[in-house]
């Protein structure tokens, strides 16, 4: 299926926004018309969209990236308190 203009907005959005600014939930909020929280979720669908990986390949690498590490430091964090 192909990407909506909402998808292509975030997509877009997340590609040009800087990594650590304390306004990107204003500006999720004022460009975007959608709550950071609703954001990330529709963010996290996109990560394994092959439709989304076409459109912004370096983009989607790097978020997945993102996300192995998350889920790698969550296994360890997991381990290690189960010991």
């Amino acid at each position: 299926m192909a990407l909506s203009d909402r998808d292509r907005s975030i997509l877009d959005f997340e590609a040009r926004w800087p990594r650590h600014s304390a306004s990107k939930e204003e500006a999720i909020r004022s460009e975007l018309a959608v709550t950071p929280a609703r954001y990330y979720q529709l963010l996290g669908r996109l990560v394994d969209d092959r439709d989304a990986l076409a459109h912004d390949p370096l983009l989607l690498h790097r978020l997945r990236r993102q996300r192995d590490r998350r889920v790698r430091a969550t296994a360890a964090e997991a381990l290690s308190l189960g010991r």
